[in-house]
């Protein structure tokens, strides 16, 4: 089912369990596990720290948790197998056992896949599009995780950094690629999610494209699309004169309203209370046709 605007409407399937869209914008919460990620390096190194975040973010109106153990910001250092497992799958268990959520891992890695998904994850978060691991498709396929396939120009072998033409078709023809990867895998349609990849190889000026742009990426609304800015570049690029970060969160919230209006059905955020309260009144908007409608 396709909503009138053309985004996606229906269910994605995600092991046992169900993503409904629709009704609302879904939240997918931020978890980093990790010692050096940009944003919160660090804060939520341990299980129990990050059970205590899960379920602060669970309490505000996230849908999704998204852990994840090796950062991808600009420069960062890569780590083996092991580690991000030891970073992942302790988070991953203790938020299985006491919360009632899905969990995405946020991995390139399909050992770590295969890792998360018997720990209690249900979507792996792959930002490469099934391209950094050859492996990762069949393991998305044989456990019935969903998958969420992202348009990432660092993976464009023949990426021209200085790139000035449409960012769009790029984007939505590297996505192609993925999901023809996912379908010889065996990866059906209802266990797809697409991301138009803010922040992986693109100017600033690109991303806001990308922004305005999104509704392509679902590929006539086939799938549900994945916006993750926040605290990201481009949303510095707005708050130069705010050297202390004040406003970070209100402008990520502020293109998370943009994306949403343009064509997103998810959101990544790391604020998840003030996000959900914005996306409430936006929400009343975009969907409208089945919240007056009573379905």
């Amino acid at each position: 089912m396709i909503s009138p605007d053309g985004r996606f409407t229906g269910t994605i399937k995600c092991k046992d369990k169900e993503l409904v869209f629709g009704k609302k914008t879904l939240i997918m919460g931020i978890l980093n596990v990790t010692p050096d990620s940009f944003s919160d390096g660090g804060m939520y190194d341990t299980p129990e720290k990050a059970l205590e975040h899960a379920k602060e973010m669970v309490a505000q109106g996230a849908d999704i948790i998204d852990v994840g153990g090796e950062s991808t910001r600009p420069g960062y250092t890569p780590v083996s197998t092991d580690e991000e497992k030891a970073r992942v799958i302790p988070a991953i268990e203790a938020i299985s056992r006491e919360l009632d959520v899905i969990i995405s891992v946020d991995t390139t890695k399909s050992d770590v896949a295969e890792a998360a998904i018997k720990a209690g994850a249900h979507i792996i978060n792959d930002v490469s599009g099934l391209k950094a691991d050859p492996k990762m498709a069949k393991v998305a396929a044989e456990t019935g995780a969903a998958v969420v396939l992202m348009f990432n120009r660092r993976y464009k072998e023949d990426a021209d950094r200085n790139f000035q033409g449409d960012i769009i078709t790029e984007g939505v023809d590297y996505l192609k690629a993925s999901i023809d990867i996912a379908h010889e895998a065996g990866i059906t349609d209802d266990h797809i999610i697409t991301d138009p990849g803010i922040g992986f190889g693109t100017s600033r000026v690109q991303e806001l494209a990308l922004t305005s742009g999104i509704m392509q990426f679902g590929m006539g609304g086939k799938y549900p699309i994945l916006y993750g800015a926040s605290r990201k570049r481009l949303v510095h690029m707005f708050t130069t004169d705010n050297p202390d970060g004040k406003y970070v969160d209100n402008v990520s919230i502020g293109l998370a309203c943009t994306a949403v209006s343009s064509g997103a059905a998810i959101v990544r955020v790391h604020d998840v209370k003030n996000t959900r309260q914005q996306l409430d009144g936006c929400d009343m908007t975009v969907y409208a046709y089945n919240i007056f409608a009573g379905q």
